[in-house]
C-alpha cells in the first residue's frame, strides 16, 4: 500500500512538472491562423469559393462520370477516401494512398512526392492521370463551357478572364483553401484552457516536442516541416527521387503530412500500409519499419518509445481532431 501511494504521487508529480514546463515553452506557434493565404491571381472570394466546390464535387469531369475530386479526398473520411491506395476511374488502383487535402493552403509542396507548387499545378495531375479521371483537359473544358449555368457562373467568379482550363482549376484550388481544420480540444489548450485536453495527452505532447523527437518532422500549428523523409517502410517507390532529385537523402522520401485531424485519415503513410495511429508512431518514433535495409532519414532514429509512451503520445495526436467542417456535398450540379 505504501509504495503504491509513492508511486502514485511520483506520477502527480511528474504531471505537474510536465504541464509546468509545458506552460513555460512559447505556445504561439501551434496557433492556427484565422484564414489561408491564396496567390495574387486567385484570391479567395465567395464567388470562387462556390464555384470551385461544385465542380470539386462534379463526377462529369470524369472519363467515366462517377468519380471527383471528393472520391479521394471524402470530406466524410478526413479528406482522404478510407483506402490503402486510391481508386480512380473503372476501378482502377493507384500507385499511392489519397493524402487529406486539409490545410493544404499551408503547404509549399503538393502531392505525397512534392512535385507540384501550388493547388493550381496540383489539379491539373488527377484530372489526366489514367489511373484517377482519365481525362483531355480540353474534355473538361468542353464539358464545362456546354453548361450554361457554369458559364454564367465562371463570368461572375472571373470576370475579366477566359473560361479554360486555368480558370477551372484556379476554382477548384479557391474552394480547397477553406477546407481548414476546426478548433481541436489542443487549440483549446494552446489557448490557455489546461483542462482542455487529459493528462495522458499533455504527458504525448512532451513526449512529442521531447524525448519522441516528433516535432523535429511535425513543427508548427499545421503539425509538419513542409519537407520529405524516408521511414523505412519497405516498399519499392522511391518517392522525391523519382523526381531525379539527386540528393541521396531523398530516395524513399515522403512528403511530411500534416496531424491535424489525422485520427480521420487512416490508412496512414503514402503505401497507406499502416491501420493505426499506435503503429505509425511506433514506426516514425522507433527508428523506421526496416531501417537496416531500406534506412531512413537522419530524424527517424530508435527513441526507445515504451507501450505507455506511445499510447500517451497517440492520445495527444487525438487531441489534434476538431469537428468536420460544416459542408454538405452537393447533389444537384449546373447546366
Amino acid at each position: 500500500m505504501k509504495l503504491n501511494k509513492i508511486v502514485t504521487g511520483m506520477l502527480l508529480v511528474s504531471s505537474v512538472l510536465t504541464i509546468t514546463s509545458l506552460a513555460s515553452n512559447d505556445m504561439t506557434k501551434w496557433i492556427m491562423p484565422k484564414t489561408a493565404p491564396s496567390p495574387a491571381n486567385n484570391k479567395t472570394t465567395k464567388k470562387r469559393v462556390e464555384l470551385g466546390k461544385l465542380l470539386y464535387f462534379d463526377a462529369r469531369l470524369s472519363k467515366s462520370g462517377q468519380v471527383s475530386c471528393a472520391t479521394c479526398h471524402d470530406p466524410k473520411k478526413g479528406w482522404s477516401d478510407g483506402r490503402a491506395k486510391a481508386v480512380g476511374v473503372f476501378g482502377r488502383v493507384g500507385p499511392r494512398n489519397s493524402p487529406t487535402i486539409l490545410n493544404s493552403a499551408f503547404q509549399k509542396h503538393q502531392f505525397w512526392d512534392g512535385r507540384a507548387k501550388s493547388l493550381e499545378e496540383q489539379e491539373l495531375g488527377p484530372m489526366q492521370t489514367h489511373v484517377e479521371m482519365d481525362m483531355k483537359l480540353d474534355d473538361i473544358v468542353k464539358i464545362v463551357k456546354s453548361k450554361k449555368a457554369y458559364v454564367k457562373m465562371f463570368k461572375k467568379a472571373y470576370p475579366n478572364e477566359p473560361l479554360n482550363i486555368k480558370t477551372i482549376v484556379k476554382a477548384i484550388a479557391a474552394f480547397e483553401r477553406t477546407v481548414i481544420s476546426q478548433p481541436s480540444p489542443f487549440d483549446l489548450y494552446v489557448a490557455g484552457n489546461k483542462n482542455a485536453i487529459s493528462a495522458n495527452a499533455t504527458m504525448g505532447f512532451s513526449l512529442f516536442i521531447g524525448k519522441a523527437h516528433c516535432v523535429d518532422c511535425h513543427d508548427g500549428f499545421n503539425f509538419t516541416d513542409g519537407s520529405f523523409q524516408n521511414v523505412g517502410l519497405g516498399d519499392d517507390d522511391i518517392g522525391r527521387q523519382k523526381l531525379k532529385m539527386k540528393r541521396k537523402a531523398w530516395s524513399h522520401a515522403f512528403k511530411t503530412p500534416t496531424l491535424r485531424d489525422v485520427e480521420k485519415s487512416a490508412p496512414y503513410f503514402h503505401d497507406g500500409s499502416v491501420q493505426t495511429l499506435q503503429e505509425a508512431v511506433a514506426i516514425c518514433g522507433n527508428g523506421g519499419r526496416y531501417p537496416k535495409k531500406y534506412g531512413t532519414s537522419d530524424a527517424i532514429k530508435n527513441r526507445n518509445l515504451t507501450t505507455k509512451d506511445i499510447e500517451q503520445i497517440t492520445e495527444f495526436l487525438k487531441s489534434l481532431s476538431g469537428p468536420d467542417l460544416p459542408i454538405v456535398a452537393p447533389t444537384v450540379f449546373p447546366n
